[in-house]
């Protein structure tokens, strides 16, 4: 949008009636709930035509038998089908897909809409089988009602999510916000209030006189405060000025203001409580990381156990040393050395010669020590260090869980004595065989920027990041970028 057809809304917006900002919402929200009823009613026909001809949806498969004991259309409206609409309106109005407001993400209700279905059907089978005592009529048609009311409660709830964003861009449940405070809001805040069309930001206030007078020209619906102190004057009389003239009060947590994604809103009784959480991989999002660790280093250790092997052959022929390489690292929590296992790639006194190579380190960005030709890297070292095959024995750490298969890299214990405490933020979780900064330049990446992605990754963790990272790898590997 451009700032003059941006302005224009925003004048519009001003001297606009006020109700037409909350009727919309309204509007929008009762249209919601007609709107599943006939879906959810036209997924429940369909799925009885398609039962009462056979048809299973498989093109030129037909492996539905004649309908033996599926009722007659007059019965089964009034026994099952209004039944189980009103019972899917109860259940979608329980997840609140009604709630009447304008900031919904669309990925976030099709989530609540397949939940939606998945209960309504286990309502249905619960039903049939511990209240009537009997089978459903059909479970081909009960499979095919699901999958229709998922289909045609989406397209619907699609449609009124276009229509209400028309009506956003048109200035319909705008939402004029200021912000108010001896402080300036922060850029990102600013950035989203001025780039979103579900907001009108009419700009910063510095006191509440300031607020006042803009009070009377148009009634906000929120007032953003960036310096809150429940022991000020200030803050309790802008507190008490929103509670008597029915404006929304907020305000930014300057001391959390970095840290969005882990801030949590609960209960201490009746009093709300901001809650900071330094990772959101607790849990049970633990449980499902170690359980997929778990057996992800197990199904990996038994279908690569022949390139072991044949890795350790060649290390014996070329160097009749140790095969492997014990590392010491830090592992979780910044406080627990564990022993990191390697194919050895480097001479069998690579550690004593450190010393004497300190000068040569390539790396002035941080603690850590490289050197891109290495002397003291070994023939066969060298080509398992350029796919990253002197790695693959720390499976053996996941499996005992000591590491993950994804995760912030491990680090010596002599780089970490000079970590500062921003830095030392990766220790949240375990240590990983590959994670978010080894896939966006792996050795070749600046200190502090391997930092960052790793914090990025403690701070943003899902299960779908980690299948992420992992796919990277395998390219990343075999593209051999930023490697020494």
């Amino acid at each position: 949008m451009t700032t003059s057809l941006r302005s224009k809304t925003i004048e519009d917006a001003l001297h606009s009636p006020t109700d037409r900002m909350k009727k919309s919402e309204a509007i929008l929200g009762l249209l919601r709930i007609p709107l599943d009823a006939l879906a959810v009613l036209a997924a429940l026909l369909l799925s009885y035509r398609l039962r009462a001809e056979s048809v299973d949806l498989i093109p030129r498969v037909q492996l539905l038998e004649p309908p033996q004991s599926l009722p007659p259309l007059s019965v089964f409206i009034p026994d099952f089908v209004l039944p189980g609409v009103l019972v899917f309106l109860a259940i979608a109005a329980t997840l609140s897909l009604y709630a009447l407001r304008t900031d919904r993400s669309g990925w976030r209700e099709a989530g609540r809409i397949l939940i939606a279905a998945l209960l309504w059907v286990v309502a249905i089978m619960a039903w049939f089988f511990l209240f009537k005592r009997e089978l459903f009529y059909s479970r081909i048609l009960l499979l095919h009602s699901t999958f229709f009311i998922v289909v045609f409660v989406g397209c619907v709830r699609a449609s009124v999510l276009f229509l209400q964003r028309a009506m956003l861009k048109a200035g319909f449940g705008v939402r004029l916000i200021v912000s108010l405070g001896a402080h300036p809001l922060p850029e990102i805040a600013k950035i989203v209030l001025t780039t979103d069309r579900r907001y009108l930001y009419l700009g910063h206030l510095p006191d509440l006189g300031a607020l006042e007078r803009l009070e009377h020209q148009r009634h906000l619906d929120l007032v953003m405060q960036t310096d809150p102190d429940p022991t000020s004057r200030t803050t309790l009389s802008l507190i008490d000025y929103c509670r008597n003239h029915h404006v929304g009060y907020a305000f930014l947590p300057p001391v959390l203001a970095d840290v969005p994604h882990q801030l949590r809103v609960e209960r201490l009784g009746l009093l709300p409580l901001i809650q900071f959480e330094p990772t959101p991989l607790d849990g049970w999002g633990r449980v499902l990381k170690r359980l997929f660790d778990l057996l992800g280093s197990a199904a990996l250790l038994i279908l690569l156990s022949p390139l072991f092997a044949l890795i350790a052959a060649i290390i014996l022929i070329e160097t009749r040393g140790p095969i492997f390489y014990r590392s010491t690292r830090v592992g979780e929590q910044g406080r627990r050395h564990l022993s990191v296992l390697k194919f050895r790639s480097m001479v069998q006194d690579a550690d004593a010669q450190k010393a004497r190579l300190l000068s040569m380190n390539e790396r002035k960005d941080g603690p850590l020590f490289k050197i891109h030709s290495d002397p003291r890297i070994t023939k066969v070292g060298r080509w398992l260090r350029r796919f990253d095959l002197d790695e693959l024995p720390q499976l053996v750490n996941v499996l005992f869980g000591q590491m993950s298969l994804v995760g912030p890299r491990p680090h010596l214990p002599d780089e970490v004595e000079r970590y500062n405490p921003y830095q030392r933020r990766v220790f949240a979780v375990k240590p990983g065989m590959t994670g978010l900064s080894q896939i966006s330049g792996r050795s070749a990446l600046p200190f502090e920027e391997e930092v960052r992605f790793d914090l990025q990754y403690v701070e943003e963790w899902s299960f779908l990041l980690d299948l992420w990272i992992l796919w990277r790898t395998v390219w990343v590997v075999i593209g051999g970028k930023g490697h020494a």
